[in-house]
């Protein structure tokens, strides 16, 4: 007599679920944001590296952090009990702009590092705003980590071990202090995970900074640079909250399974 147990359908992603995180996976695991601004204003990686100038990367960390502190409180705690209106990527891609070129004109770099705050909020309501999208409680503080954290999955480079900046594998290391900082509510994260999110997320703010730098970008350069930072995050978010949303239908452990799958089949081509 057969087992009955073997007469169970075996837990499966739909088709469609099954593009949906195919379409994560791609953008998870794909290109690292200083490679594409690297091609964007024509030269390489290490070119950006060099193109930054000492005192951006001395203030670089001090600023990163603020800029995450400031978003956090601003973005997050201005509507916790519902879903914040959702901004208009038109909108939000211009006042982005008008605000860097305004700093960058007046001020240069060190204009661009006090307006990185402004930037950085804006962009945590967009992707707040897709987490909502998405069926998650922005009023859950775990959930209100999650927007965070989505700055540190988007900071991959390409010195980084794989095996340790793969998404599932960025997203254990981060688990700790997002656990610790949860119970203390969006006011009282702890320093050591906002310094988690800002040591991850300052490598693609300096990338961005030393890109915008650069003598041929120009106006029309560096407004491209900077939609492909903030194209680049929405992205990571969106991937990032899907994966959420199929984890809670199907299981954390069927959907790992099947990202590592996807993510390791050979490229055709």
């Amino acid at each position: 007599m057969p087992d009955p147990d073997r007469l169970l359908p075996v837990p499966a992603l739909s088709e469609a679920e099954l593009a949906e995180l195919d379409a994560a996976v791609v953008v998870l695991e794909g290109t690292s944001l200083p490679v594409r601004l690297a091609a964007l204003v024509g030269g390489s990686v290490e070119a950006l590296k060099r193109r930054l100038p000492s005192f951006a990367q001395a203030g670089l960390d001090s600023a990163v952090r603020r800029a995450l502190d400031a978003a956090l409180r601003a973005a997050l705690r201005s509507n916790p009990g519902g879903t914040p209106g959702r901004l208009p990527g038109e909108w939000l891609h211009r006042g982005l702009l008008a605000a860097s070129g305004a700093a960058g004109g007046a001020l240069g770099l060190p204009g661009t590092l006090l307006e990185l705050p402004v930037s950085t909020t804006l962009l945590l309501r967009q992707v707040a705003a897709i987490a909502a999208e998405q069926g998650e409680d922005l009023a859950d503080p775990a959930v209100q980590a999650e927007c965070l954290k989505v700055f540190a999955l988007g900071g991959r480079t390409p010195e980084d071990d794989e095996t340790e900046s793969g998404y599932f594998a960025l997203r254990l290391a981060l688990a700790e202090a997002v656990q610790a900082a949860v119970g203390r509510g969006v006011a009282q994260f702890l320093p050591g995970f906002l310094g988690a999110v800002a040591a991850r997320f300052g490598a693609p703010v300096a990338f961005k900074l030393s890109a915008q730098a650069a003598p041929v970008v120009g106006a029309a350069g560096g407004a491209a640079v900077n939609l492909a930072f903030l194209e680049h995050f929405r992205g990571i978010a969106r991937a990032h909250f899907t994966v959420r949303r199929l984890e809670r239908r199907h299981g954390p452990a069927l959907v790992r399974a099947t990202y590592e799958r996807l993510r390791e089949r050979p490229a055709i081509g």
